[in-house]
Parts: C-alpha cells; sequence; structure tokens
C-alpha cells in the first residue's frame, strides 16, 4: 500500500541528485539535534507546540509587513489578465480538517477545462500528472506565473494561512486529498498529526526533483521528530533554497 514503507522506500531508491535528502532521514538518536528535540523531555514535549506557534506568529506577520509592497506589486500584475488574484486550493490540514490554501494565481482563468482537455489528448502528459500531480511544462501557467513559481512567491499568501493557524511556517507541504488517499497510505496519520507549512524538508530537498515516496518520508520524519531546531534550520535553508530554484515548476 501506498505510504507504508516510505522510508524504507527512500532508502531503496537509487541515489539521485537530491537523495543526500535530509538530516532529518539519517538523525542519530545521540546527537546534539535529537537530544534538543525534546524527545524524552516531557517538559520540552509540552512547551513545544506553545512555542512553535509564537514562531509561527511573529513570523508570518513581520514576513507579510516586510514583503507588504511585492505583495502590492504582484497582484496588480496578476490582476492585468481580468482575473482573480488569490486562488483557495483545498488542502487537507491537520487532523484532516480543509482549508484553502492560499496563492497568487498563476494559471489561466479556465485552468480546469485545458487541464481536462489536456490529459485526455495527451498520453504523457497524463503519465506525468498521474506520477506527480504536476506538469513540468504546464500550459496553463501564465508569464507571470511561470515567474511567480519560479521563485516560489506565488505562495506568499500562504503567510495569511499561518496567521488563521490553518499552516505553519514549516511542516510538510499541504497535500489535496487525493494525494493523500494515493500516496500516503497509513503514512496519512503522521502528515495529518501536524500542520502542513509554508516550506519545509521536501522545500529544502529538491522538490519535484525528488520522487513521491522521498516526499512522503520527508513527511514521516518530520511528524515523528518535532525539533524546533530543525524548523530552524530549515527556515535558513529555504532562501537558498528557493533561489536555487531546484524542482521548481
Amino acid at each position: 500500500m501506498p505510504g507504508l514503507d516510505a522510508v524504507q522506500t527512500l532508502a531503496r531508491e537509487p541515489e539521485t541528485r537530491c537523495s543526500s535528502i535530509h538530516p532529518l532521514l539519517a538523525g542519530d538518536a545521540g546527537s546534539i539535534g535529537g537530544a534538543l528535540s525534546g524527545g524524552g523531555d516531557r517538559l520540552g514535549a509540552a512547551l513545544r507546540p506553545g512555542a512553535k506557534r509564537a514562531l509561527d506568529l511573529l513570523g508570518a506577520g513581520a514576513l507579510l509587513l516586510l514583503a507588504l509592497p511585492v505583495f502590492l506589486a504582484i497582484a496588480l500584475l496578476v490582476r492585468l489578465d481580468g482575473g482573480r488574484v488569490f486562488y483557495a486550493h483545498p488542502r487537507v490540514g491537520r487532523g484532516g480538517r480543509l482549508f484553502g490554501c492560499l496563492k497568487f494565481r498563476s494559471m489561466v482563468t479556465d485552468a480546469d477545462r485545458r487541464l481536462a482537455a489536456l490529459l485526455e489528448s495527451d498520453p504523457a502528459a497524463r503519465a506525468e500528472w498521474d506520477a506527480t500531480r504536476k506538469l513540468k511544462n504546464d500550459p496553463r501557467v501564465t508569464w507571470v506565473g511561470r515567474v511567480l513559481r519560479a521563485s516560489s512567491l506565488d505562495e506568499l499568501p500562504q503567510l495569511i494561512n499561518v496567521l488563521k493557524g490553518e499552516m505553519s511556517l514549516v511542516g510538510p507541504r499541504p497535500v489535496q486529498a487525493a494525494e493523500l488517499a494515493a500516496f500516503y497510505g497509513a503514512a496519512a496519520q503522521h502528515y495529518l498529526s501536524v500542520r502542513p507549512g509554508i516550506t519545509g524538508p521536501w522545500q529544502v530537498s529538491g522538490r519535484n526533483d525528488t520522487s513521491y515516496a522521498q516526499r512522503v518520508a520527508l513527511d514521516v520524519a518530520y511528524a515523528t521528530r518535532p525539533s524546533l531546531l530543525e524548523d530552524v534550520k530549515i527556515l535558513l535553508r529555504t532562501p537558498l533554497a528557493v533561489l536555487a530554484r531546484r524542482g521548481a515548476y
């Protein structure tokens, strides 16, 4: 069943550009990171959720204020074709609650119709979509959208999701209900135990250059080894990962 052996599957796969994948998957229980994660420290485990939420509120609020001029400029560019500025896609949050994951609209206004027509007429596109739920050369993406996606600026509105408590700054990337059912299997319980994040281990480990099995393994490892120190490390690695644009499309 998909997701049941995510970590073992990751170990079996041949080494790729991003298979030196993430410290979460090679953690040493005796390491400093393991100690700071507070696995055996009940007080640390009790305080961690509140500290993580405080980090989310302070970080998201500060970033939104700093990025406000860029936010407004992008909104104006997206609006030029007459469509709406934001797109709220239904994603699965903590505990299985659905929420509207906000993005700047990066696609044409009739994207759903175009996707259906493409998948019906192009077997290669259908195979790529079925395997990854992504299209590397997606004809639905606008010119503004290509820039936004390559720079991850299309995800800037998700800071609002963080402030609302639907997401965290760091966590597994939010998935659709169909993805969770098709790819996670028993591993879904780990994904559902935490808030999805704007960035996370998958974001700094190659994104779409990784297999979906690797993505699931990263999500499982993150959820089962909570650590504020690891969150900070991922946040610090994110700007470089965004600039490198590896797996971004």
